[in-house]
């Protein structure tokens, strides 16, 4: 089974900058999108990116587009946020997941990493 880790979540300022990672590991890693979803305290979890494993596009959310950058490293299995200009809104546990196959559901899921960004 293919299994996420995310790392690179910790406590900044406002205005800061943070690079999330999430790595693959299992049998042969090659899922169709992946993606960087969030979920605040009392809040539901929210799209924040996704990047194509194969080819360029990327989708953002709104909230985040012009800060946050998705990319990959499809020899290391590994999926990145760099996440600029933090605001105390962005802070949430964020999380990565993967869907395997045209229009199937994003399955799997890490367990997530904490972002806190103070004012």
């Amino acid at each position: 089974q293919v299994q996420l880790v995310e790392s690179g979540g910790g406590l900044v300022q406002a205005g800061d900058s943070l690079r999330l990672s999430c790595t693959a590991s299992g049998r042969t890693f090659g899922p169709y999108v992946m993606g960087w979803f969030r979920q605040a305290p009392g809040k539901e979890r929210e799209f924040v990116a996704a990047i194509l494993w194969a080819g360029d596009s990327t989708f953002y959310a709104d909230s985040v587009r012009g800060r946050f950058t998705i990319s990959r490293d499809n020899a290391k299995n590994t999926l990145y946020l760099q996440m600029n200009s933090l605001k105390p809104e962005d802070t949430a546990v964020y999380y990565c997941a993967a869907q395997m196959r045209v229009g199937s559901q994003y399955d799997p899921w890490g367990r997530g990493t904490q972002v806190t960004v103070s004012a």
